[in-house]
């Protein structure tokens, strides 16, 4: 069966949701309160033999009294591993419970007897921090080796704990837990999978689409399944309004109920009314709607005119008329070349 890991980092709890109305941003607050419940219950139901943190748990240092009493799950469980600044460290080293251990300095190992694993972290107390896998190479006896860190393993001159591929080939571990960039990614380097689990629940529009998890199965090697969380998600959307506004909306929004953010972009030909829109799609309560519409084609507008221009769709329309059997062709290509003129988008 292996090591069973679940792996997530930047909670970011207590955040400001700033940009959000009043009620928004009650409901926002009360979903992210909700994440720790939801990943120990994820915990429990996958039966994980670890839980590793990777750090940004907390957006402010008061928050880490609601995750403890959320994340009480028996002690098999029992690995869960933060990094913070110093005033969450000390609170957390003085308030959770035996089954957490919590890295506080340079890089060290833990060792777990009866899951014969090692487990390497670090923690930093400042906002960044140089390289911690330079020249390291994982060491000991277990069968499992395995590292926490709060690191940045897309630029190799970030300032927040760079990681290379090279320093991960060369590390020794079967798996690189990573916490600090909240789009979720992995990479095989070696015989190492490095990964990091992106945040669990987006913060605005730009964390949009499904957050989650991730479930470490460690056996000879690493392998990983993202496990998406029931929290509320951003939606960025694009609805060409071109033969209707509402036919549009219906296609991409829920018909009802949904908690989820949607901002839609309105493109196309048309008018848009958004107050009226907006109060007929009001069984989503958390939608934003945005006009970047063009006026209605005038396709045939210059007909005639004693310009190029004019010239050009005087013909194109003869032509519709004397051949009806290519009206459908000779009318798509005058739309085209309306919208070439007029510097609009051509789809075809």
């Amino acid at each position: 069966m292996g090591l069973k890991i679940l792996h997530s980092a930047d909670w970011h709890l207590d955040s400001p949701f700033a940009g959000f109305d009043d009620s928004q941003r009650a409901l926002l607050k009360q979903e992210q309160q909700s994440i720790p419940g939801k990943i120990s219950q994820l915990c429990r139901r996958e039966k994980c033999d670890l839980m590793l943190l990777a750090g940004d748990i907390f957006e402010r240092e008061h928050r880490f009294r609601l995750a403890r009493r959320q994340l009480q799950i028996e002690p098999r469980a029992a690995l869960r591993v933060f990094y913070r600044v110093a005033q969450q460290i000390i609170q957390l080293e003085e308030s959770w419970p035996e089954n957490v251990y919590v890295f506080t300095g340079g890089l060290e190992a833990v060792t777990i007897p009866d899951l014969n694993c090692r487990v390497y972290g670090a923690g930093y107390q400042s906002m960044d921090s140089a390289p911690l896998l330079e020249n390291f190479r994982a060491e000991g006896s277990e069968k499992y080796c395995i590292a926490v860190l709060h690191g940045d393993p897309t630029r190799k001159d970030s300032p927040y704990c760079p990681i290379t591929a090279q320093q991960v080939r060369d590390s020794g571990l079967q798996y690189l837990a990573l916490g600090h960039i909240h789009k979720a990614g992995a990479f095989h380097a070696g015989g190492t999978l490095c990964a990091w689990p992106g945040c669990p629940m987006g913060r605005g529009w730009d964390e949009t689409g499904e957050k989650g998890v991730c479930i470490v199965t460690v056996e000879d090697s690493a392998s990983l399944r993202a496990v998406a969380l029931d929290t509320i998600r951003f939606h960025e959307l694009k609805a060409d309004i071109s033969s209707g506004a509402e036919a549009a909306l219906e296609k991409i929004l829920p018909p009802a109920g949904s908690r989820d953010f949607f901002r839609v972009t309105l493109t196309g030909s048309g008018e848009a009314d958004i107050a009226k829109l907006t109060r007929r799609f009001s069984a989503v309560p958390n939608l934003t709607l945005r006009d970047e519409t063009l006026p209605p084609l005038d396709i045939w507008g210059d007909t005639g005119a004693d310009t190029l221009e004019g010239v050009y769709f005087r013909l194109l329309r003869e032509a519709m008329e004397a051949d009806p059997d290519s009206r459908e062709e000779i009318q798509l290509a005058a739309e085209i070349s309306r919208k070439l003129l007029e510097g609009r988008e051509v789809t075809l």
